[in-house]
């Protein structure tokens, strides 16, 4: 019976194991997808910029106005 128990207890330890390394995996795939996602709204910004500079610089605009109104009324930490 005490065998038996062993090879439960092992089980759990290997399973365990893979939670611990799935959760390290998943951790890296959320940042590299985080870090491509900013890498492509550069990219296309640029792009933009090139293509139509009037439209960028009012994207750019909108997109400040956005940030100084979420500073002004969140709550500081």
């Amino acid at each position: 019976m005490e065998r038996f128990m062993q090879y439960w207890d092992d089980l759990d330890d290997l399973l365990g194991m893979i939670g611990l390394v799935s959760e390290r995996i998943r951790n890296m795939l959320s940042v590299t997808a985080f870090l491509l996602m900013a890498l492509v709204a550069q990219i296309g910004g640029v792009l933009l910029a090139l293509r139509h500079p009037p439209l960028a610089s009012a994207a750019a605009a909108m997109l400040a106005f956005l940030l100084l109104y979420h500073l002004a009324t969140s709550r500081s930490p």
